[in-house]
């Protein structure tokens, strides 16, 4: 089984959830997302297209 480039970690005591992605054999932290706006910019920074898509799947 293989794990998921990225990953949104559950909720911290803040609220925020932290994004972090695989890549080139290590985790890298794209940031902690407080709102859907968040994640889609982390995921657009992360090179994802149309990442507005990706928030049902």
């Amino acid at each position: 089984m293989s794990s998921a480039p990225i990953v949104v970690h559950p909720p911290s005591r803040t609220a925020g959830r932290r994004v972090s992605v695989h890549s080139q054999g290590r985790d890298e932290i794209l940031g902690t997302a407080y709102s859907d706006h968040d994640l889609v910019v982390f995921l657009d920074g992360a090179g994802i297209q149309d990442p507005d898509s990706m928030l049902n799947d």
